[in-house]
């Protein structure tokens, strides 16, 4: 489980395509404190899992589901990654809870600056995200735990302070670039509930 809330930024040292997919190498400082092999790390909201560990790098495995769902087949080496580590029970929750299993990839309709040093991103998204979308309620984009602004019919949008900007990928992105969207756990649980509420009895 994680929260969407960015421990730091890495950089992509190696990205291999092979067989099964790919092999992703990661510079990082922070998410490596404590990582072991086996351990999972969320890379732009996307649960992968340590295979190695390097000096000041760590390697994962993205397989051929992994790249066809998310945004990570598009990553070069030098590109910018938001990294996080996963909740521990006694954290305080200071995004919400995700799992980093990506329900869709969505795209950058555009941004716009604000007088505030906010910036109001507006993004396009598929209806099977759009479902569980609600105002003020919250959404994961590219691992980012962000409060939605307001809901259109093909997509949504968020304001991002400039903390966000700055320590984020969300910074960087621009009008057509792919994320990766996650919404909340909660809501999809609830929709199975009430599912199977109107089962015959």
């Amino acid at each position: 489980m994680f929260t969407g809330i960015v421990e730091e930024l890495g950089r992509v040292r190696a990205f291999v395509p092979n067989a099964g997919g790919a092999r992703v190498s990661i510079d990082a400082v922070s998410v490596l404190d404590d990582a072991t092999i086996g351990a999972s790390i969320a890379v732009n909201g996307c649960c992968l899992t340590v295979v190695e560990i390097g000096d000041g790098h760590w390697v994962a495995d993205a397989v051929v589901e992994t790249l066809a769902r998310t945004n990570l087949g598009d990553l070069a080496a030098g590109d910018p990654v938001n990294l996080e580590r996963p909740v521990r029970l006694a954290d305080r929750l200071g995004g919400h809870l995700v799992q980093g299993h990506v329900d869709a990839t969505g795209r950058v309709r555009a941004r716009a600056p604000q007088p505030d040093g906010s910036t109001v991103f507006r993004f396009d998204a598929p209806d099977e995200v759009l479902r569980y979308v609600v105002h003020k309620g919250s959404i994961t984009v590219d691992g980012i735990s962000l409060t939605v602004a307001s809901v259109f019919d093909d997509g949504f949008s968020i304001a991002a302070i400039p903390h966000t900007l700055a320590v984020t990928t969300l910074g960087a992105r621009v009008a057509g670039a792919r994320v990766n969207l996650e919404v909340d756990l909660i809501a999809k649980y609830v929709e199975r509930l009430l599912v199977s509420d109107r089962s015959p009895t």
